[in-house]
């Protein structure tokens, strides 16, 4: 029975041929645009992420302050500041922690032979490049011997190996940092950036070779990468350096806690809401070729009203009917959905990418928008041109399940 109502909707279909493909065209249309917009939000979280990722995710930075909450006998506006002894502190009280490293930061004028500019330079522990997921083009990063043995070496950024090479080989030649000369034994890959801290201008040393440029007693930063929950982490941080510099918890001055992890999720909070946006704007766009549908199924529903009477008049039930006249509507949709996601991957392919970050540096198309379409856009784009289907076919479908077969025989 099942299999003969297919058939019979099937050949319904081919009856109105023109009908039936202009209305798979509506749709096609509809869940391209679905595919393509939720594409769009993919490809900008992508985007955005992309600018993020030097940051590293599970990573606390903290930096030094001035309290604002007085504490004991210490009154508010005290400086605190950081120093290595922080370091033996956090490894001690802070748990779950992976990897700790300090950073004395200073600008310094890099030069090489003729050429000159003014760059970041800052003294780290080997693992500093692990926890902020450093890629090296050429070379490697300097060693953890090299964290206490006072060697002279350095990873320059992508930038300043343009700006000070053009082009030439870097590796092995001698940088001056404020007149120190320097090993070059590292070039990191550029990376999009988000902020002053910009990687692809850096410089980075040895935190003990650090001391020939600057006094690294007090440190400019220190940073971690731990295990667990990111809240718990921090709250350890503050407690332990509330503690050893002798003030309330509770004042965030105190020092600056940068909790990327947190930072991450608020922007994947908006890059949520923006694709959410963006999918019902799609399922508007949709909704009208659902609305076509609808349209083109009552006015077969009324065309073909003296048939119903006869299939009711013949023993059909009114699922029957209702199976009938709702295949018809899902086989349309079906096809013009099959129709609308090639179409999409068409568009997608021929478009390429959207710029984002490109627009404001140079070899940034990493980050940039490309109209990625992956599974979760696939699914949700067919859970939405299912809803609009079943939707728009099952009202017609049920007037025509309901229809009184008397009063169908007797329609002109």
């Amino acid at each position: 029975m099942i299999l003969d109502l297919a058939t019979q909707a099937y050949n319904a279909l081919r009856h109105n041929r023109r009908r039936s493909v202009l209305t798979m065209l509506g749709m096609a249309w509809g869940i391209a645009t679905v595919v393509l917009l939720l594409a769009y939000g993919t490809g900008f979280e992508r985007g955005l992420w992309s600018a993020f990722r030097s940051f590293g995710t599970n990573l606390v930075f903290i930096f030094p302050g001035r309290t604002e909450l007085q504490a004991g006998g210490t009154k508010a506006g005290t400086q605190v500041r950081l120093t290595v002894n922080d370091l033996d502190s956090i490894r001690a009280e802070v748990p779950l922690l992976k990897r700790v490293s300090p950073e004395a930061f200073k600008n310094c004028v890099v030069a090489y032979g003729t050429r000159s500019a003014n760059y970041g330079v800052s003294g780290v522990y080997a693992s500093y490049g692990r926890m902020r997921k450093m890629d090296v083009t050429e070379g490697t990063f300097f060693s953890e011997a090299d964290d206490f043995t006072h060697t002279r070496v350095a990873v320059i950024g992508s930038d300043a190996k343009k700006k000070l090479f053009s082009g030439q080989n870097a590796l092995g030649e001698n940088l001056r940092l404020d007149g120190v000369s320097f090993q070059i034994v590292g070039v990191l890959k550029h990376q999009v950036q988000n902020g002053d801290d910009n990687i692809n201008e850096h410089v980075y040393v040895p935190f003990s070779a650090m001391s020939d440029l600057m006094n690294t007693y007090y440190l400019s930063s220190v940073v971690m990468e731990y295990e667990g929950d990111h809240a718990k982490i921090v709250k350890a941080v503050r407690d332990s350096m509330a503690f050893h510099h002798n003030f309330d918890p509770k004042d965030h001055r105190a020092i600056f806690v940068f909790d990327v992890f947190a930072d991450l999720m608020d922007l994947q909070v908006i890059s949520t809401g923006i694709k959410i946006l963006l999918g019902f704007i799609g399922l508007l766009t949709l909704g009208i070729g659902g609305v076509g549908l609808m349209n083109i199924m009552l006015v077969s529903v009324t065309q073909r009203t003296r048939e119903i009477g006869v299939e009711k008049a013949l023993g059909a039930h009114r699922w029957h009917i209702l199976f009938q006249f709702l295949a018809e509507a899902l086989v349309i949709t079906a096809l013009g959905g099959l129709l609308g996601v090639i179409l999409a991957y068409l568009v997608s392919w021929s478009v390429g990418s959207l710029t984002l970050w490109s627009a404001f540096e140079d070899n940034a198309s990493e980050g940039d928008i490309h109209l990625y379409i992956d599974a979760a856009t696939l699914i949700w784009s067919t859970a939405i041109l299912s809803f609009v289907g079943i939707i728009s076919g099952m009202l017609p479908a049920i007037k025509a399940a309901r229809l009184n077969p008397i009063e169908a025989l007797r329609y002109e």
